[in-house]
């Protein structure tokens, strides 16, 4: 026999997703909930726990796309439902893997039977089993592109079709979508991110006593989930009762003028793109009037359903935290204190409980509460600028020191034990639309925006026999190869006899996502004229880029005696930018040991996802300092790393009317392009003229 669900009512803490989820179970319209923090935080837990408290659905019988009979879709493949009785059932909760192909979520068609049968022959997936539920998406920042414009498709028009060689399916789906996600991992598109109404951020408490009260139920539930479920059964019932009289209310909750301006008035303030917030924000505050027993929405309600929506609307670029100013937002609120009406007294948001925060639903369950001041956004480290042009730093090969330029490498050696004396942490210039680079050759990798590679998704270049389940019919090819065994198979009428040895799949070429891995000089040479805060600049832009090409980052640094790695490869373009602008700068100019460094996090890289191909991208004025020979042991991992047949691009960060060119000779050891950061620039005049220069001498060889 199944476990009993964990009880909704018995999660404690959390407040802020618990009631985010009620919200959308009173009012669906607001178009679900995403939430954002740490792993082990009953995530999945309390989506389950709701889903178990949502009124039972009329169903179709025998329907597998869950037709209201009340009104049964036309289009259903299933159909027609006229005059069908109805069968109530419970509300689903369907999980969407984020390794899922795309023919599990939208469906597949059996084209075998579609052309030699002539029926429309569809298996429904994910998106009709959701259909009038829930649709939970755990990690939901790590689907593939192609599985988030499927999502967007449903959750715009509230429909789902599949069409492929003339075949087309289509059926209803409409659905709570609700997603978590740690945004260590990357952020979500903005396109995805706008298309959820409501947006929460939870944390685990660090409060022993709220900690010790998880521990305690998540093991009396552990030891006997339907005795623990029966304690809680009153609780159960009781918040039940609360939503479905909240549904009930709703039609009747006045949305009046005042509280339209105030909304208009603080989605206007905080400068949100569209009107889809003000139109979520309005039927959050509804809903937030409804559940606590109201026919008029207050200020109150406009600024706890602001808080909920807004905060992720806010974000101009994914450097930006997600966040809102609540002394902004109550000093837009005062200006209408005048029109507020006396609230009623309110009943708690959540169920009858008590006190601490619930583990997840797994074995190792944690606790969780909503963080201090969770809409504000995280304070960022001020970067104090440099106190001087040069960096303090050991000794130095001047052999090749250019005149007119004062290295920071001239200065006296590291104090006793080797560490390198470092200069405060400079910031970053703006960042710009950067130059696109990409790795050569036709890869089979992740989708993705940036390299030529073969994916389930793009243009169709070719033809061949299906490897596994046949999802892409390349119909031609198909064709050509049944045709020639027509009289063989006794074929008599006008129809096409096709056998499973004659289907053929589209081969297609699309772009993939790759590992794109920064290896950062930030020792005292960088330092020299100010350059740091160009060259920080310089590799936020690529970041940024990265961000847009859907790759994955790793960052490497070096300074000192050595070199580290910064950021181990990871989805997340925000860590990288954070841990960029606290980089700080100073000490010898170590560049074997960086890019001896990246030769191994590449080696390991490959170990871990063979398929995603890598691209180096060296940022350094090319010197090398400390140690016998630098400039020749950096030459010899470069030629390393080039036998190993890594893409590689370097940014030349040497400044001055006088310029060694040091930069220029690492990149013909890496067998890859030098560009300026003046050149890096996608509009830079001076990458321009490059580009038409290498394009003639190309035409001319």
């Amino acid at each position: 026999m199944a476990s009993a669900t964990y009880p909704f009512t018995a999660i404690v803490g959390m407040d802020d997703m618990r009631l985010g989820l009620l919200l959308n179970a009173i009012a669906p319209s607001i178009g679900g909930v995403l939430v954002r923090g740490e792993k082990g935080t009953a995530k999945t837990t309390t989506v389950r726990g709701l889903t178990a408290l949502l009124p039972r659905v009329d169903a179709v019988p025998g329907c597998r796309f869950s037709c209201d009979p009340a009104s049964p879709d036309a289009a259903c493949p299933d159909g027609p439902h006229e005059d069908a009785p109805g069968e109530a059932r419970p509300a689903r909760m369907v999980e969407l893997p984020v390794g899922a192909s795309e023919d599990r979520l939208v469906g597949a068609l059996d084209i075998e039977r579609a052309l030699g049968e002539g029926v429309k022959a569809f298996e429904p997936g994910l998106l009709a089993a959701a259909h009038r539920g829930v649709l939970y998406v755990d990690e939901v920042n790590l689907l593939g592109d192609h599985l988030v414009d499927s999502l967007l498709d449903a959750a715009a028009t509230g429909s789902s079709s599949v069409e492929r060689e003339g075949v087309s399916v289509r059926h209803a789906s409409r659905f709570l979508l609700v997603g978590t996600m740690n945004p260590e991992e990357g952020e979500l598109r903005p396109q995805l991110l706008d298309r959820f109404g409501l947006t929460v951020e939870v944390a685990a408490s660090r409060e022993t006593e709220e900690r010790v009260e998880v521990v305690r139920r998540r093991l009396a539930y552990d030891e006997d989930p339907a005795a623990f479920a029966a304690k809680w059964t009153a609780e159960e019932d009781a918040l039940r009762e609360r939503i479905a009289a909240a549904r009930a209310l709703l039609p009747d909750v006045r949305l009046g003028d005042g509280a339209l301006r105030r909304i208009a008035a603080v989605c206007a303030g905080f400068e949100v793109d569209g009107m889809r917030a003000d139109i979520v924000t309005a039927r959050a505050a509804t809903a937030l009037a409804a559940w606590a027993g109201r026919t008029d929405v207050t200020t109150e309600d406009v600024r706890q359903a602001a808080l909920l929506s807004l905060p992720h609307r806010r974000r101009r670029n994914p450097f930006d935290a997600p966040g809102l100013d609540e002394d902004k937002l109550d000093e837009i609120l005062r200006r209408f204190e005048d029109d507020e009406p006396e609230p009623e007294p309110e009943p708690e948001p959540e169920g009858p409980d008590d006190g601490g925060p619930e583990g997840d639903g797994g074995p190792d369950g944690g606790g969780g509460e909503p963080p201090h001041d969770p809409e504000l956004p995280p304070q960022r480290e001020e970067s104090a600028p440099s106190p001087q042009e040069t960096s303090q730093e050991g000794s130095r090969d001047t052999s090749r020191e250019p005149a007119g330029e004062t290295s920071a490498e001239s200065a006296p050696e590291p104090a006793p034990g080797g560490a390198a004396p470092e200069a405060p942490a400079v910031a970053a210039a703006d960042p710009f639309r950067a130059r696109k680079f990409d790795v050569p050759g036709l890869g089979e990798g992740a989708d993705g925006r940036r390299s030529r590679a073969r994916t389930a998704h793009g243009r169709t270049t070719g033809a061949r026999r299906p490897r596994g389940t046949l999802s892409k019919l390349h119909l031609a090819a198909t064709v050509r190869a049944a045709a020639p065994h027509q009289r063989a198979r006794g074929r008599r009428g006008p129809g096409l006899v096709v056998r499973r040895d004659d289907l053929r799949e589209a081969v297609r070429e699309g772009r993939e996502g790759n590992l794109v891995l920064f290896v950062v000089d930030a020792s005292g040479s960088m330092a020299a004229r100010k350059r740091m805060g160009a060259v920080k600049g310089a590799v936020l832009s690529l970041l940024l880029d990265a961000y847009q090409r859907r790759d994955k980052i790793g960052m490497i640094t070096f300074r000192g005696s050595g070199a580290e790695v910064a950021l181990p490869p990871t989805s997340s373009v925000d860590a990288g930018a954070a841990r960029l602008e606290r980089l700080p700068t100073g000490g010898r100019t170590p560049l074997a040991a960086g890019l001896l460094q990246a030769h191994e996090v590449l080696r390991v890289e490959r170990l871990r996802d063979p398929s995603r191909r890598p691209l180096l991208v060296v940022v350094t004025d090319g010197r090398a300092t400390g140690g016998p020979e630098p400039l020749v042991r950096a030459r010899h991992a470069a030629r390393l790393l080039a036998a190993g047949g890594t893409a590689s691009v370097v940014v030349d960060c040497e400044s001055g009317p006088v310029r060694l060119g040091l930069a220029g000779e690492l990149g013909s050891e890496l067998r890859a392009p030098v560009v300026t950061l003046d050149e890096l620039r996608a509009d830079s005049v001076s990458a321009l003229v490059r580009t038409v220069r290498n394009t003639d001498s190309r035409r001319a060889a």
